[in-house]
């Protein structure tokens, strides 16, 4: 069993939680965290990058002057690659760089993040986890009170939307859905800090979290 630290908002002391690594898959699965990571990585580029090609720049396609008898080197097209305005010899186009997993494979890869911190000692629990209104400098008294200012990603039960709002503007702090976990998310932050509705949720059913769409 491992045991997870369970602090108030105010970083007092609240116990501790205990977790069995098996439901979160047993070990860690550094091969498979890192095709994980990889392919999250590369569904975010935005593949914006190009250059034309001969056939895509303005001009004439008539040869620039007769071949022989001129005394110049022998010349085409005004668009070719060796004159200035021309095209792009092998010109590269838009790339697709979009990569997929299967869902267990996504949901193990999210797993096994998360045991990976938990082994490291990296997460907390904040017991009564609630904002009465968005209150960006009393979020961030909580987080630092709790160790976790440096940066770290924060899991609720629910779609929280004070919470949401709380900590959107704190730099190196994002706010999450547990259920809209991956595992990139996860290893990205030094810290990870759930609130007990959401380590419960983990607990008692880590195989049934929807998986974030990927991008």
């Amino acid at each position: 069993m491992i045991e997870i630290p369970v602090y108030n908002m105010d970083g007092s002391s609240g116990g501790t939680e205990s977790i069995d690594p098996s439901v979160l898959g047993g070990h860690v699965r550094p091969k498979l965290l890192k095709q994980a990571v990889v392919m999250y990585q590369a569904n975010r580029r935005q593949n914006t990058s190009a250059t034309k090609s001969r056939g895509m720049v303005s001009g004439s396609t008539r040869k620039i002057y007769r071949q022989k008898g001129t005394g110049n080197a022998r010349a085409g097209a005004i668009r070719t690659c060796v004159r200035r305005g021309g095209g792009v010899a092998f010109a590269k186009g838009k790339q697709n760089y979009t990569q997929d997993l299967p869902k267990k494979m996504r949901r193990l890869a999210r797993n096994s993040a998360i045991l990976a911190k938990l082994k490291s000692g990296d997460v907390a629990i904040v017991d009564g986890l609630k904002m009465d209104k968005p209150q960006t400098k009393a979020f961030a008294a909580m987080l630092s009170s709790l160790g976790v200012d440096r940066g770290c990603l924060v899991a609720t039960k629910g779609e929280d939307r004070n919470v949401i709002l709380s900590g959107r503007n704190l730099r190196r702090t994002e706010v999450r859905c547990v259920r809209n976990l991956n595992a990139y998310d996860v290893l990205r932050r030094n810290k990870f800090v759930m609130s007990m509705e959401a380590f419960r949720c983990l607990k008692n059913d880590p195989v049934r979290l929807r998986d974030e769409a990927d991008g």
